[in-house]
């Protein structure tokens, strides 16, 4: 779907990929005010079995908005970070209702722009990226590998390929508590914003997802040719892809 609305345009999809038969991925875009936030975007990139992966972001994704909708804060921040780690608790206790839940997670992306400033909650390794001339990873992969190349351990190009690059070390559902990991950056008028989870970042390089979205002037061709390109590459996991342009 499409939203335009003060100079805002944004563009959400989702695909299963090649390999999956479930697609545990869920986006979410609005460019109306919900709570104090003047838009909201959101991807979680859910795990666990066959049920449960799809479960936790969807029941992620959906209490996120609806704490947001009912909180009474002002500040974006406090709203976002406060929403994260309520959610997190709430996802506990859902797994607890069925066995097929047991051990169900997900990752989260939620991003809110106004006064041309971007504010953004992180946690797991689905990702947020500024693009303009250059593309620039805004969000920190919480991963095993991304702290194993923060070490010293992995180069960026080993990381990819590593055969645990599937292990996060925080996500919704994880553990008691959780720190969503927050950034405020502030933006060029041309910037594009895009929000993914690792179905696209494992399957194409940055500077491909760079190229193709700065060819196309239509986001909704360029989130197209994503996934395409994501699907082309082998498709190995779901791919979800969120643009924003101001």
């Amino acid at each position: 779907k499409e939203w335009m609305e003060n100079e805002m345009n944004a563009f959400a999809t989702t695909d299963v990929g090649i390999e999956r038969n479930v697609n545990q991925d869920y986006v979410y875009a609005k460019l109306d005010d919900i709570g104090c936030l003047p838009n909201l975007f959101i991807v979680a990139d859910g795990m666990g079995g066959h049920k449960a992966g799809d479960t936790a972001s969807r029941f992620t994704v959906e209490t996120v908005k609806r704490l947001i909708s009912e909180s009474d804060q002002t500040d974006a921040i406090s709203v976002i970070n406060q929403a994260v780690k309520e959610v997190n608790t709430l996802l506990i206790e859902k797994a607890s209702e069925s066995e097929e839940y047991y051990g169900m997670g997900t990752t989260l992306v939620i991003a809110s722009i106004f006064d041309n400033v971007l504010r953004v909650a992180n946690v797991g390794d689905s990702r947020l990226y500024v693009i303009d001339d250059n593309i620039t990873q805004i969000t920190r992969d919480h991963s095993l590998v991304e702290e194993m190349v923060l070490a010293g351990q992995l180069s960026r190009s080993e990381a990819r390929t590593h055969e645990k690059k599937n292990v996060i070390t925080r996500a919704i559902g994880g553990e008691e508590q959780v720190e969503p990991e927050m950034f405020s950056i502030d933006l060029k008028a041309d910037s594009k914003i895009l929000m993914c989870s690792d179905g696209l970042t494992n399957m194409l390089e940055d500077n491909d997802i760079l190229s193709i979205v700065k060819k196309h002037a239509d986001i909704e061709k360029a989130a197209g040719e994503l996934v395409d390109r994501a699907n082309e590459n082998g498709g190995k996991d779901n791919i979800s892809v969120i643009i924003v342009e101001l």
